[in-house]
């Protein structure tokens, strides 16, 4: 076992979010514990507790390292589009692409729940980053639109993309022939659009 001093906080930090992410690119979080992270990096769990809180702590910053990737992959994508509407198809694909990627830390971040505790205000920004990325997509698609209208619109279209992404991630579409995620999305937004 690791003694406490063995590593600084920062240190203990990044590696035992790297031991989850890890994990999670071959096997669910629900085959993890806290005191199976604490073996995976050779420390005892109240070190991880003393560290990060609690357990659902521990793994609410697992997410926040997962929608950090998921934020700067579509910060990319959006940025190389030649036009809002390219930049809203994009940011789909890339969303639908990062799960297929990463079913296991994809899925975390909807299935993590924090019990009645608030979410800490550094994990709400995250989750704005997001969201505000397609709101400003949509804004400038519709610059007439209230505010309400395009929150509103960024709903439905994000609401859409992960039906169908979580269906494409699970194979649960229960069809004979194979379909293909990014097909339906691309349906879904292009009718949505044109009636929007």
């Amino acid at each position: 076992m690791a003694r406490r001093n063995d590593h600084t906080r920062e240190q203990l930090v990044a590696l035992t979010l790297n031991a989850v992410k890890e994990f999670l690119n071959e096997s669910s979080h629900h085959e993890l514990s806290l005191r199976k992270i604490a073996q995976m990096i050779g420390y005892v769990p109240s070190t991880l507790v003393n560290v990060f809180g609690n357990y659902n702590l521990l793994l609410l910053h697992a997410v926040a390292q997962t929608l950090d990737e998921l934020a700067s992959e579509a910060k990319n994508v959006v940025a190389k589009s030649s036009d809002s509407t390219e930049a809203l198809y994009q940011l789909a694909d890339c969303y639908h692409e990062f799960a297929q990627r990463n079913p296991y830390r994809w899925q975390l971040i909807f299935q993590h729940n924090m019990n009645g505790d608030p979410l800490p205000e550094w994990q709400n920004a995250r989750i704005d980053n997001m969201t505000g990325m397609l709101e400003g997509l949509l804004r400038k698609l519709a610059p007439a639109r209230s505010d309400k209208e395009v929150l509103e619109a960024s709903r439905v279209l994000w609401a859409g993309v992960h039906g169908i992404t979580l269906l494409s991630v699970d194979d649960k579409f229960f069809a004979a022939e194979p379909i293909d995620g990014k097909e339906l999305i691309k349906n879904l937004l292009s009718n949505y659009l044109k009636n929007w």
